[in-house]
């Protein structure tokens, strides 16, 4: 019952939201707001439905919390473009239906544990594909065109990770405690101990080199980094990878030029203010105009009178800069504290699930989640280099939005495993 009551509450602010930017764009009141509300409520309800069904006793929470992120983008989305807004109205759509296809086809996440290895190689298969014959968008390759649809694989390839990674780490755990005493005493460890540790560093700097991805890099490595902390509880092994990556990265840094200009550019943006460094320019520009409270729903200068946007792929690289400038510091305070209470919810899950397998994935998805905010937002502010990943739940992208719904699925099926036991 939390749930529903939760997931009317999101459709009285989509409502609100739209009302708000249909006035601003038609210089008008209707009742449309109405219905692209009762339409999002309507849908999520149907979720809501199979969730209960499939899983009564997964958490309540983080299906109303993935519910607001999706209302949120595509009330900035359909500011910035209803043609947009309808693409990934249908994308959201169509993540709900493999939502609930995973919680009614695979119910129980422990069914994926023997089929861990084929998963990893599935993930690098998708990574080596896209090296290979991927399509290059803004000197990254990250696209496969299938038919006439884009596909982000790397956004399945972090899924797909997390799944293997929690089995290996599981069953692994004490071996890998074994070598760390080993390291510390100043013994030569196995290959095999210290093997996957080398690889993922391999394929994350083959991301980074060969795909010029390094949002996907830093994203994978990341959490290879925390599930192996969490599964060992040694630093070491994280003071390991952050060197072997760092190393890796100073080398990719100095050969391939990609990666050297976003570091510039992060260093430096006003150097090359009208190429290279235009797009975190006016994002920052953005969000400062924005101020405390924000100029209000479809009231920025966000689109010039031929359609062209102030802030480049302002729809998935700057939509937190767009939502700042017309919500201010306290709707991007806001959006900020909902991904906080999501990985909240995730980690209180890994507390409470009952064997290592179960906490490792919760772990290792929520991480995820919470890592892939932090990249795209820290960039935006420079904080750290422009990555150009997506916000979870909130930037346009189908492969985005379908591949979260699915680590919700897996999330909410360990929640309900975990109250099911106690």
């Amino acid at each position: 019952m939390r749930e529903l009551w939760n997931l009317g509450w999101v459709g009285g602010l989509t409502a609100i939201g739209f009302l708000s930017v249909y006035t601003a764009r038609q210089n008008e009141i209707s009742s449309a707001s109405l219905t692209y509300a009762g339409v999002f409520l309507a849908v999520f309800g149907l979720a809501h439905i199979g969730v209960r069904a499939g899983l009564p006793h997964a958490d309540p929470w983080l299906m109303p919390l993935a519910a607001l992120l999706c209302a949120l983008g595509l009330t900035e989305i359909y500011r910035l473009s209803p043609t947009l807004a309808r693409d990934q109205s249908v994308w959201v759509v169509i993540g709900l239906l493999g939502f609930l296809a995973m919680i009614f086809l695979v119910r129980d996440h422990r069914r994926l544990e023997p089929y861990t290895y084929l998963l990893a190689t599935t993930a690098v298969g998708l990574l080596a594909v896209t090296m290979v014959v991927g399509t290059t968008v803004n000197g990254a390759k990250l696209w496969l065109r299938v038919g006439g649809v884009q596909v982000q694989p790397g956004e399945f390839a972090k899924l797909l990770l997390v799944v293997f990674l929690a089995s290996y780490l599981r069953e692994h755990r004490e071996v890998l405690q074994m070598a760390h005493r080993r390291i510390l005493g100043v013994g030569l460890p196995a290959a095999r101990h210290l093997g996957p540790l080398a690889l993922m560093a391999g394929v994350s700097l083959g991301v980074l080199g060969i795909m010029n991805d390094l949002g996907t890099a830093l994203l994978l490595f990341g959490i290879y980094l925390a599930m192996i902390y969490v599964a060992t509880g040694r630093h070491l092994y994280t003071v390991l990878g952050l060197g072997l990556f760092a190393a890796g990265s100073w080398a990719v840094y100095h050969g391939v030029a990609h990666v050297h200009e976003r570091f510039q550019v992060w260093i430096d943006p006003w150097a090359h203010p009208h190429t290279s460094g235009y797009q975190v320019i006016q994002s920052i520009e953005a969000i400062a105009d924005g101020g405390v409270f924000g100029t209000g729903l479809g009231r920025s200068l966000q689109v010039l009178n031929h359609g062209q946007t102030i802030i480049p792929a302002v729809q998935t690289d700057g939509i937190y800069a767009a939502w700042a400038d017309e919500t201010g510091l306290a709707g991007a305070a806001g959006l900020l504290l909902i991904y906080l209470l999501f990985c909240y919810r995730g980690f209180k899950i890994a507390a409470i699930a009952g064997d290592g397998f179960s906490k490792l994935l919760a772990c290792g998805l929520t991480f995820a989640f919470g890592l892939q905010a932090f990249l795209i937002v820290g960039g935006i502010i420079r904080l750290i280099p422009l990555t150009g990943i997506t916000l979870p739940f909130v930037s346009y992208g189908g492969s985005s939005i379908v591949s979260n719904f699915m680590m919700l699925a897996l999330l909410l099926m360990v929640s309900n495993r975990a109250v099911e036991r106690a």
